[in-house]
């Protein structure tokens, strides 16, 4: 997986999405049931295993478990946008976000 410039230890969410997007990953993606992701571009929805991992992200919860998130720049395998996606992790997690994540082979399951 090819990283874009990686924004320094500490970045803000805001950072992060500003560097994947000048990096070309300008659309949006949201985690939906069942492991799926929605390409906001195309609306279709796919299998989170049938998109292309671009890059990926974390801020990591130190205080708070709530900050506990991933950024992926992902590719839709339906219309090849390349889109970004915040999804959280940890134990504050929703469980679409988290099957997400284990069907994109970034968490263990």
């Amino acid at each position: 997986m090819s990283q874009p410039s990686a924004p320094k230890y500490g970045a803000t969410l805001t950072e992060i999405i500003a560097t994947l997007d000048a990096a070309g990953f300008k659309g949006q993606l949201a985690a939906r049931d069942g492991g799926m992701i929605q390409c906001l571009t195309c609306r279709e929805t796919s299998p989170a295993a049938d998109f292309t991992l671009g890059a990926m992200r974390r801020t990591e919860g130190a205080s708070d478990p709530a900050d506990m998130l991933a950024v992926v720049g992902l590719t839709c395998p339906k219309c090849a946008t390349l889109g970004t996606a915040v999804l959280g992790y940890g134990p504050e997690a929703g469980p679409d976000d988290a099957e997400v994540l284990v069907r994109l082979g970034v968490l263990g399951s």
